[in-house]
């Protein structure tokens, strides 16, 4: 498959589906009777508008969760707008539902961010409404899992999704506005936009005479202090603070690094890029950054970069890895199922796509085992040699016929399920699903053509239905990892398929299956529940439990099965036992920490690994240069044989490469100044004669010294709400599940970019 350039609309997998759902984790278990089929009925008759959205919510002192099922339909007629929501209630896994649209006074709820779930388990539920001929909106807030709302009239008109602190589920967010009492009444924050970091500090951009500061609160506004100035956006991930810093020309931008929310900062050592081109974070968590550098021209790749413990010194991890636009179409996935693993697509020289992957934490990248019981296709030079590659992001922006996104959870250890090809590129031809059990190292053709699936008990079951346009009545699903279906008929009245909605956290049994029928007039939702408790009777025992090696294929070498510095040990389910592992299984992982080699080590600032060899060499660009940064402000020397350990590697004693960070006590120049070093003059032209020639020392010391006589530029977004939406900038797109969180490796998460 080959990409088109940048003009590539912005697809998410669930556009494929208008079943929608959002959840938070229940608690305690369900034992009603399975395969029980509902109907909440939502006239669809503007069938380019149907939605649904369903979320699990847990009542705390109750065994059974909650959904709540949103449907909406709205019909165009001329200038005319006709639409109507729909509201049901169930306590039982979906098996049956209560409308409750009456508890919303009727209500249009609005389609695309009218439901947001409160963090946790707090109860708390607010519907956004649609108010025509007003000026504001109006909520219905839950406290109670819906099962009654109160109305609140807002003083603005939301354009984006309410958001909760996640520390404090009656603090709400949206965009300039707060609330400190859910909802009750709101608040603009000082005009700024405000991002909380996990420290519940709110961070936040503000224009002072046309230059952006950057500004930080810890009582949501009451007092403010500036912590950078002259600033294009910002971002969090992870432990980071990144903030594109605009230079003295007022075209350039680099990116400095915080890691105390902005008390001090440092110039992120980067490869340069040009104006036009722009850096993405792809990940990031308490330990290091996947940061991916943009090409110079319209190439649609790049370089990914991943960093050191303090974000600031980067290493070359991957070159050409696709990313078609600045709006987030790239394939790099988090496999969460096992430590270390990510997965990517590159652009190859001959413009076809290929996937990669990473076992440990992008030190190396190799495609992807091909599959023992399949054949290579029609892309493949050699019908005997190829490879997987598997079906992501880029792949829905292509609208191919690819209805979900790889997927992996944390406790269903080594499992992955994901839409592929196998041959020498991505075809695009109808994808089959593929497993693997060992979290990338092997695979095998799990279902052929695609499918919506899910993974539930803990891995212990697979479930999957057909995407296909007619009319189904059947669900499969596997009790050994994907090597063998089964089929099961959940209703005798075939439904119109619209998508899966399961708990999140792949501890239940219960999935619930979604779609709608025709009826003479009109067409109505469905919602079948399937439990399949019913069908897996026996709680698995010890001897269900086999000892198991992450990151190996033999158990019994005792070299085998190191990855970032320690072994891990730990019981999986056995693929014959047919049995349930229940909500209480934990995966009981046993360390043991290895001697140090060289794949414990990434290749250090002005090193990079060619392909297929673990060994570090220079940059050819930076090859007899002395590599000097800025660090807390002075001026370092970095003494390096080409290797520094990855963030997080435990590894203990054998190889230990020698590095060195001298202080040569000298300050650093930098265009981001705090509020103390703004300096106040009644004489404007000399201010700005002193401040340019900062400017250009800066300039020339970055260029000669780290850059090997090549200008850092940064561009970076999450920035819709914030430096973009000042009309700065074309607002970008964002894939990070928000700014998605960007606390953990996800998702998907979960990026935030630097435009």
């Amino acid at each position: 498959m080959r990409p088109h350039g940048r003009s590539i609309p912005v697809l998410t997998g669930d556009l494929y589906q208008s079943s929608r759902a959002i959840y938070t984790s229940p608690h305690g278990r369900s034992t009603s009777p399975h395969g029980r089929s509902t109907s909440p009925h939502g006239l669809l008759t503007g069938a380019l508008y149907q939605s649904s959205r369903a979320l699990y919510t847990s009542p705390h002192g109750r065994s059974i969760p909650v959904i709540l099922a949103l449907t909406t339909f709205q019909v165009p007629f001329f200038m005319l707008r006709f639409a109507q929501s729909k509201l049901y209630r169930s306590e039982n896994y979906g098996k049956s539902f209560q409308d409750v649209t009456n508890l919303i006074n009727n209500t249009f709820i609005r389609t695309e961010f009218g439901i947001a779930i409160g963090p946790e388990n707090s109860g708390k539920v607010i519907l956004t409404g649609d108010v025509s001929g007003s000026l504001g909106s109006r909520i219905f807030i839950s406290r109670d899992f819906g099962n009654s709302f109160e109305q609140q009239d807002l003083p603005f008109n939301p354009l984006m999704q309410i958001t909760y602190n996640p520390r404090d589920a009656n603090v709400l967010l949206n965009e300039l506005w707060l609330s400190e009492d859910f909802g009750e009444n709101w608040r603009k924050i000082h005009d700024m936009v405000c991002l909380i970091d996990k420290e519940n500090i709110c961070l936040s951009l503000s224009d002072d005479r046309g230059m952006l500061d950057l500004r930080r609160t810890t009582d949501y506004g009451k007092t403010i202090k500036t912590v950078a100035t002259k600033i294009f956006s910002f971002g969090l991930g992870g432990k980071f603070l990144f903030a594109s810093v605009m230079t003295g020309t007022g075209t350039l931008r680099r990116i400095h690094v915080s890691t105390n929310q902005g008390e001090d900062w440092n110039m992120a050592q980067l490869p340069p890029v040009g104006h036009e081109e722009f850096y993405s974070i792809l990940a990031a968590n308490e330990d290091m950054v996947f940061m991916h550098v943009d090409e110079p021209g319209d190439t649609g790749y790049g370089s990914i970069y991943v960093s050191d413990d303090r974000g600031t010194v980067y290493s070359k991890s991957l070159e050409r890895h696709l990313y078609t636009t600045t709006g987030g179409d790239t394939d790099f996935t988090n496999v969460t199922s096992l430590r270390g693993v990510f997965i990517t697509s590159i652009l190859a020289e001959d413009g076809s796509v290929q996937s990669v992957v990473s076992f440990d934490q992008g030190g190396e990248w190799v495609p992807l085992q091909k599959p023992a019981n399949t054949k290579c296709d029609s892309t493949a030079k050699d019908p005997d040699k190829c490879s997987l590659h598997i079906h992501a992001a880029y792949s829905a922006a292509m609208k191919l016929n690819v209805p979900m996104l790889p997927l992996s959870e944390p406790n269903a250890v080594g499992l992955i399920m994901a839409h592929g090809s196998v041959g020498d590129a991505i075809s695009v031809m109808k994808p089959d699903v593929f497993v693997s059990d060992d979290g990338g190292y092997t695979w095998l053709q799990a279902l052929e053509g695609p499918h919506h699936y899910a993974i539930l008990d803990s891995g212990g079951l697979l479930v999957a239905v057909e995407h296909s346009a007619q009319l189904i009545k059947d669900i499969k699903f596997s009790t050994d990892e994907g090597q063998c279906w089964h089929v099961h008929q959940f209703t005798s009245d075939p439904i119109h398929f619209t998508g899966l909605a399961v708990e999140p956290g792949a501890r239940s049994m219960n999935v619930s299956v979604w779609g709608y029928r025709d009826s003479l007039l009109s067409q109505y939702w469905v919602s079948v529940t399937v439990d399949f408790r019913e069908l897996l009777t026996r709680t698995c025992e010890d001897q269900d439990y086999v000892q198991w090696l992450a990151h190996s294929d033999d158990i019994s070498d005792p070299n085998d099965g190191c990855m970032l510095g320690y072994k891990e040990k730990l019981l999986r389910l056995r693929k014959a036992s047919v049995c349930w592992n229940g909500r209480d299984y934990e995966v009981n992982k046993q360390p043991t920490p290895c001697l140090c080699t060289l794949d414990d080590f990434l290749c250090d600032f002005g090193y990079y690994r060619k392909e297929n060899s673990s060994e570090c060499v220079e940059q050819p660009d930076l090859k007899g240069h002395l590599l000097e940064f800025c660090l807390q402000g002075k001026e370092e020397l970095l003494q390096t044989r080409g290797y520094r350990k990855i963030p997080g590697d435990k590894c203990e004693g054998g190889k230990q490469p020698e590095r060195k960070e001298i202080d040569l006590s000298k300050r650093c120049v930098s265009d981001l100044l705090g509020p103390q070093e703004r300096l106040v003059s009644r004489n404007i032209l000399t201010v700005l004669i002193i401040v340019l020639l900062a400017i250009i020392a800066g300039v020339l010391i970055v260029k000669k010294y780290v850059c090997g006589g090549r200008f850092l530029v940064h561009s970076y977004s999450v920035l819709q709400q914030h430096a973009e939406a000042q009309g700065l900038d074309e607002p970008l797109d964002s894939n990070y599940t928000q700014t998605r969180n960007m606390a953990d490796f996800h998702d998907d998460s979960d990026e935030v970019m630097l435009p």
